[in-house]
């Protein structure tokens, strides 16, 4: 639990619910329900275990932050709790409402301990995979799914894994869910990346060989249907900066191609090659899951954990603009 005044509202208030949702209690020394609210809230930041941060604010002391809460959701009485979740805050209760109220409330913004396990269950299989260990890492990717089939970032990275190993089938039946809900252009893109992905392994093992396909490529340059195919065995097979060096081939020869067949497919090479950030994990709450001892992972103590950019995805990425303007 912490007090906020105007000097630590921004680091401690705004700041600290980038990484965790933080619930505000708006109180005053003489008002009762405020007294008989205070333990209950404290008694659950301690029983959801730093899944969500208490923060107290006295409105007699600090009325200019109160009153602008006050405000902007229309409340003229305390206590008044506001729940703030990404630097914003998004909603609130007034009055001692009972412990199971709370917990109502709480669960519509804090994310459940099964949440953050596969969190971490996801960059731990992250690590595993890079350092070679296939088989423990789908294990750990598979019980991440299990404990939160809402982790789509877990569900992308064992379609890449099963599509690795070959599985065609399990990466389809993994990713049937995702193509099903995805909205908002960045969850479309990813979405199709990927189904080009699965779609490129289903073409590769109905084609040509490579052998036969660049002995095609040889006797002519242009034929680019033996290119496209060529760069689906490699896309298929993980190896993709071959597969873009095919692609980059058509585009420059011929942009609009097949309906720009080529580009649409070297974008989706790069979406697939792309990390995204990774959710910031709540420290205590990490700490608390038990996940955290003793196993590598990234730096989630109280800050994001900002994935670097990958040299080759921005080679490529810059070969692409080349070959286009």
């Amino acid at each position: 639990m912490i007090d906020i005044t105007l000097a630590n509202f921004e680091s401690d208030l705004i700041q600290a619910s980038l990484q965790q949702p933080v619930l505000l209690d708006i109180w005053a020394e003489w008002c009762g329900p405020c007294k008989a609210l205070g333990p209950v809230l404290e008694q659950l930041e301690t029983e959801y275990a730093g899944r969500f941060l208490l923060a107290k604010v006295n409105a007699d002391e600090q009325q200019e932050i109160t009153s602008q809460l006050s405000q902007m959701f229309g409340v003229r009485s305390i206590p008044f709790c506001v729940m703030f979740v990404g630097g914003q805050p998004v909603d609130g209760f007034v009055g001692a409402l009972p412990a199971e109220k709370i917990r109502e409330f709480l669960d519509k913004h804090v994310p459940g301990e099964g949440e953050i396990v596969s969190e971490l269950e996801t960059l731990e299989a992250e690590q595993l995979a890079e350092s070679g260990d296939t088989e423990t890492a789908l294990a750990k990717l598979e019980d991440a799914l299990a404990k939160d089939p809402g982790n789509d970032e877990a569900r992308y990275d064992l379609i890449k894994l099963l599509l690795a190993e070959g599985a065609l089938e399990g990466a389809q039946a993994i990713f049937a869910p995702i193509a099903e809900r995805a909205t908002g252009l960045l969850a479309e893109q990813r979405v199709n990346a990927f189904g080009r992905y699965i779609d490129a392994l289903a073409a590769a093992r109905q084609g040509r060989s490579p052998a036969e396909l660049s002995a095609a490529i040889e006797a002519n340059k242009r034929d680019f249907t033996a290119r496209f195919e060529l760069a689906q065995i490699f896309f298929a097979s993980g190896h993709f900066t071959e597969a873009m060096d095919e692609l980059l081939e058509i585009i420059m020869r011929d942009k609009g191609w097949n309906d720009e067949l080529a580009r649409k497919t070297y974008v989706a090479i790069l979406e697939v090659m792309s990390k995204p950030q990774p959710k910031p994990i709540p420290p205590k709450a990490a700490a608390a899951t038990g996940a955290a001892e003793g196993k590598p992972q990234l730096e989630i103590a109280g800050k994001v954990a900002v994935t670097a950019n990958d040299p080759v995805v921005d080679k490529y990425r810059r070969k692409l603009s080349s070959a286009l303007f």
